[in-house]
């Protein structure tokens, strides 16, 4: 079937993405047919399926699409500011569901416990996202804030802004992260440097700095355990 020139309604029923949704679950239909149920409706040429086609083929990847700003997707030809929201209200309620876990007391036993809680959201970003978890005494996390988005090639932050925020909501101790844009964690000579100044900070606040976290695509390193803390 031709989905460039037909319409949604002449598709078949048990082929809609809705019906099909509703007949064999959400885990049985494929990116596009998800994406067309985001898009609800098409274009007088083109079917929502069709559309969600070719934005899956004008993003290439999912992935790719997590990151696609509204002005890229209003590019896509039948994607206008009313679809462009649906879809990234659709992409940020995944990515929060992704950040919430179970909503259960996380509790921090050892650096992967901490690069398993930020994974999901720091290994696709395009940008150095530096992110910092803020631990009470029982090492459970109270706190989690985004401190700085950097280039694609470096994160800038200071200790100021880091013990600012650590302070604020009474965190007895914190661990750092921040992702490689290049899917590669090994620590760059700046991460080490910002790593001990973190350190002797925190020595001075009284703020414990567990660790610090590079977070690469679904690895990382824990400069702790290199020896850096």
């Amino acid at each position: 079937m031709d989905l460039q020139s037909t319409a949604l309604r002449d598709v078949p029923r048990e082929d809609r993405p809705r019906e099909r949704m509703m007949q064999v679950g959400a885990e049985s239909l494929s990116h596009a047919e998800l994406l067309a149920i985001l898009l609800r409706t098409g274009t007088r040429k083109q079917s929502a399926l069709h559309l969600a086609s070719a934005v899956l083929k004008q993003c290439g990847t999912l992935r790719n699409l997590m990151d696609m700003s509204m002005e890229e997707l209003t590019s896509i030809r039948g994607i206008g500011p009313a679809k462009a929201i649906q879809l990234r209200a659709g992409i940020e309620l995944g990515r929060r569901l992704a950040k919430s876990g179970n909503c259960e007391v996380v509790t921090v036993r050892s650096p992967g416990d901490a690069a398993e809680y930020v994974m999901d959201e720091l290994r696709y970003l395009k940008k150095e996202h530096f992110v910092c978890l803020f631990l009470n005494t029982k090492n459970h996390i109270i706190a989690r804030e985004t401190l700085s988005i950097g280039t694609l090639n470096a994160s800038l932050v200071h200790p100021r802004e880091v013990f600012r925020a650590a302070i604020k909501c009474s965190s007895a101790s914190l661990i750092c992260a921040h992702n490689h844009p290049s899917g590669d964690p090994t620590p760059s000579p700046e991460d080490v440097s910002l790593t001990k100044r973190l350190a002797e900070a925190g020595l001075l606040v009284g703020i414990e700095v567990l660790d610090h976290l590079v977070i690469g695509d679904g690895k990382y390193v824990s400069l702790k355990e290199q020896g850096y803390l």
